[in-house]
Formats: structure tokens, sequence, C-alpha cells
């Protein structure tokens, strides 16, 4: 019972270890700005729900740098002009190319809404933009709906984080530790999502039909 009981312990201690260490790698990777040079993509997903994320999206639409721009997640009492007076946008650049969606309630909501707009648009490269701590779980969840889209991270670094001394706020310290733990169930959704895919190809492949699943 002993040899057990340490057993225990010391698996404990190492989960609690790998889950510390994770999230001391997932709170580093949030302090890296925007790459300065972005390739060129079909559409841009900006997500709401934070300060600056709607700017920066507008001006790489600006830059020509994807010819349509879908805002996820838009509270149904925010109006198209709202969002206009928002973006930067010229009139003709806002009217002809950005669509809105106000379906989504959640990250998940955001990757089924984009979803259907690519299916609408034939689109196979997306730009998306969101803020940096919520890039991680935007991109698994998008990833997971969109797996044959090939997407490029935009973050918006909150200006708390830009001095890379999040350690020093306790609302930074929570508001990352909350998303990490929001971002685990994700990444797991996401894994085993892709060995269903990976298992329908093995079947196909091997002359069986593969089973019609859904996460």
């Amino acid at each position: 019972m002993a040899r057990i009981g340490r057993l225990v312990v010391a698996a404990t201690g190492s989960a609690l270890l790998a889950f510390l260490g994770g999230f001391i790698v997932f709170a580093g990777s949030i302090t890296h700005d925007a790459p300065r040079t972005v390739e060129h993509a079909d559409g841009i997903v900006v997500l709401t729900g934070g300060p600056f994320r709607l700017s920066a999206a507008a001006r790489l639409l600006a830059a020509g740098l994807g010819s349509r721009l879908l805002i996820s997640g838009v509270n149904h009492m925010t109006t198209r002009e709202d969002l206009f007076r928002s973006s930067g946008l010229t009139h003709a650049l806002f009217d002809c190319c950005v669509d809105i969606g106000y379906s989504a309630h959640d990250t998940s909501g955001n990757a089924d809404e984009a979803k259907e707009w690519v299916d609408a648009h034939g689109f196979a490269r997306l730009i998306v933009v969101t803020s940096s701590y919520h890039m991680p779980r935007s991109l698994t969840e998008l990833g997971r709906a969109l797996p044959q889209v090939a997407l490029t991270p935009y973050p918006v670094v909150p200006r708390t984080f830009r001095a890379e001394r999040w350690w020093m706020h306790a609302g930074s310290i929570r508001l990352l530790f909350t998303e990490y733990l929001k971002f685990l169930p994700s990444a797991a959704r996401f894994g085993v999502a892709r060995l269903l895919r990976q298992w329908d190809s093995h079947a196909l492949a091997g002359g069986r039909p593969a089973e019609a699943r859904s996460i």
C-alpha cells in the first residue's frame, strides 16, 4: 500500500509539474507581436471581444492582404454603422468587402461561423486576428472546424503584456490562467478530431467505409 501511495503522489506531482510547465510556455507565447510581414490570404477573420482587434483586421484588409473580412461574434446590439466607425475603413471598402456574423457566442461558435463563411466563398487561406492570449484556443477551434484551410495568426498583444512582465499584474495572471484552462479542452478536442480524421482516411484507403462522426 505504501508503494502504491508513493506512486500516486509521484504521478500527481508529475501531472502538476506538466500542467504548470504548460502554463508557463502558454503564457510566454502570448507576448510575441504580430509578424511584420504577412502573406496574402483569401480572407481575414477577426474574432470580437477585445480592444484593437477590429482595427488591426481592417488595416490588413485595406492593405489588400485579403479579399474579404469576416467580423465574427458581433453583439446583436452592435450595428453595422457602429462597426464601420470602429474599423477606420472607407465606406466603399467596408460596404463591398466586410461581412458580419452575429451567431457566435464563444470561440467554438466563431469557428462554426467562419466555416460557413469559408465554405460560401471557397477560401483556402485565412488570416486570423484576435488577442494574443486568445490566439492558441482560436487556432485549435478553427483548425478543428477547417482542417483543410491554412491559418495565419495575426495576434493583437495587450499593452500590459508588451513589456513581457505579465507576471507582475494580478489581472494579467488571472486572465492568462483562465484562458489556459479554456485552451486545454479545445486542444484535446482538436487532437481527438485529428485522430478520427486519420482513422477515417486509413479506413477509406483500406476499402472500408468510414463512419460519419461529429465532434
